[in-house]
Parts: C-alpha cells; structure tokens; sequence
C-alpha cells in the first residue's frame, strides 16, 4: 500500500473510533437521566420520611389490613388466635380489599341481587351471613365452573335436581335466582343437621357433604377450624368472611361510590304459563318487549321455546 493510502486508512480508523467512544459516552448518559446507576451509586434508605427513593408517588401507600375483633360467621365465633387461621382470614381481606375492581362489582351487584335472597333466606330460617356464599362462588353472576356447577349458588345438576330443581338442556332452574337459593337453603339445612354447625355446613356446601364427613372421621376433630381438607376449602370460610365484612361496611375498607353508582333491579311484572311456547322471542314480542329483555330477566329458559309438555306451571318475567 502505498503511503497516501495508509495515511487515509489510519485516518478513517480514528474517526470511526472517536464515533464509538462517543455513542458509548451517550448510552451512559441516558441510562444516568433515565435513573439507573452503576451498584457503587445506587442510595440505600436509611429515612423512612426520605421519599426521594420510592418508586412510586410520594402519596401511594399500601397499608395493612386490620382484621376485625370477634369474628363470627352466622353467630359462631372464628378462632383467630390460632396463627394459621388468623394468616387465612388476613390473606382474604388483603386481597379482597386490594383487588378494588372486584370489590366495587361486589357492592354494585349486592345491591341489585341481595334483596331477592335475603328474604328467602329469612324464610327458610338460614343465617343471612349464608348469601355471602353466593358472592364468592360466582360474584353474582350466573357463571358455570369447570366442573359443571352452575348459576349463582353453582349447583352442580345431580345436587340440584335432589333440591327439587328442573335441570336439562330446555329449562335449568339453577339459573332461576329465587329457586336456586331455595334449593341452596334446603342444602344448607340438611348439612346443618349432617354436622351440627353452620360453618360446617358451609365447608359442606363448598366440599360435598360426604367429604366432610370422612375428613372429620379420618382426623378425628370435629371443628372446621381443626380439619386440614385442601386449600380450596380451607379458604372457603376466610373468603366468606372477606366478603361478609367489606360488603357490611364497604367505605371502611376504602370503597367509595355514591348511590346513582349501584345496581338495580329492573322493574317487572310476572306472566303464568302452563302451555309450550313455541317460540319465545314471538312471544316476547306479543309482551312489548324482546328476547334479549326478557332472556335478561328469565335465564332459566335454555332456548328459544318452552317444550312443557308436561303442562306444568312456570313464572314468566316481563320487564315493564
């Protein structure tokens, strides 16, 4: 190579380096302005009032729950003195607190859905803290699980047809919330008889009555409180606990909403069939109203007809 050539080539070799040695010099001031330092920089708290080292506003706080004095559920006392038992009722304030959407769709839907179950529940002469159940097995809503258990008490069919309810692929009275909530009392009460307790009859409701049993038998207690019967169910109670206090007092834990902001009812009057209906959406028609309305309002009804050809008596909703 001759000697201008060299002299060009070394000459390109600096100006490319003092274009590397520069962008590098560039990458580290950005990661400086955008907050990261190297570990020999970093600060470490020592001033529980320095809110320079928080990475969230200075006003963001997550706080503790308080887990009420003198739990009970249905009149019976909840052991909180016991670690494990105390660590479970935490964990479902906690996280039902803290999942805020959730909790407001609770309230919302309470609102509209609860006057319809607690006088049922009043008449059967179950406790009242039982319609909890219904918030944290479906969050009131007519849901199927996994497993096939369905509407807002999530009855499984075999469980719903042995409490009287009509179960097939025409009509599914687990979706009919007064019934279903009859069918889940006359459960309730017959678990209550089974096991003596009420809280035992609630892990019931959650477990099936003949797992609890062998539980108890195998372990030889007789107290939920002392029988190890899977997470799901140990969780049962603390949920329904979760649930019973932060509905009973919503602002307490953080939930604020005015009245316009809840759920309602919408207003109906009631239609006695004793004939098939060949097609439902013609007869909602017939009823000034459609078959989304009247579907809204009647779920129970799994199609556009109503076969009865047993002539049977049903209650048709029609929304006014």
């Amino acid at each position: 190579m001759n000697k201008p050539l060299r002299i060009l080539a070394i000459l390109s070799l600096i100006f490319l380096s003092g274009i590397l040695i520069n962008a590098v010099q560039q990458d580290n001031t950005n990661i400086q302005e955008a907050g990261f330092t190297s570990s020999s920089s970093v600060k470490t708290k020592t001033n529980d009032n320095d809110v320079n080292d928080k990475f969230t506003s200075s006003t963001y706080s997550i706080k503790a729950i308080k887990i009420p004095e003198n739990l009970e559920f249905a009149g019976e006392r909840v052991p909180i003195e016991k670690p494990h038992i105390w660590e479970d009722v935490d964990r479902e304030f906690l996280v039902n607190t803290y999942w805020q959407s959730n909790g407001l769709l609770w309230i919302k839907r309470a609102h509209k859905y609860f006057p319809i179950i607690e006088p049922i529940l009043k008449e059967k002469g179950v406790p009242d803290d039982f319609k909890y159940i219904a918030v944290i097995e479906s969050n009131l809503m007519n849901v199927t699980s996994p497993a096939g258990a369905k509407g807002f008490w999530q009855q499984l069919s075999a469980t719903a047809r042995e409490n009287g309810l009509e179960v097939n692929s025409n009509v599914d009275e687990r979706y009919h919330l007064e019934k279903t909530t009859r069918a889940a009392c006359s459960y309730l009460l017959d678990a209550k008889e089974t096991f003596g307790t009420w809280t035992l009859a609630a892990a019931a409701y959650h477990s099936g009555k003949g797992n609890i049993s062998k539980y108890l038998r195998e372990q030889m207690v007789d107290s939920y409180y002392d029988l190890l019967s899977g997470p799901n169910t140990e969780r049962y109670l603390p949920r329904i606990l979760a649930a019973k206090y932060i509905l009973s007092n919503p602002k307490k834990y953080g939930f604020q909403f005015d009245e316009s902001d809840l759920y309602t009812y919408p207003e109906y009057t009631t239609v006695k069939v004793d004939t098939p209906i060949a097609n439902i959406a013609q007869f909602a028609k017939e009823h000034n109203t459609t078959y989304r309305e009247l579907k809204l309002l009647n779920p129970w009804l799994r199609e556009n007809k109503l076969n009865n050809k047993s002539r049977k008596v049903y209650f048709i909703d029609i929304p006014k």
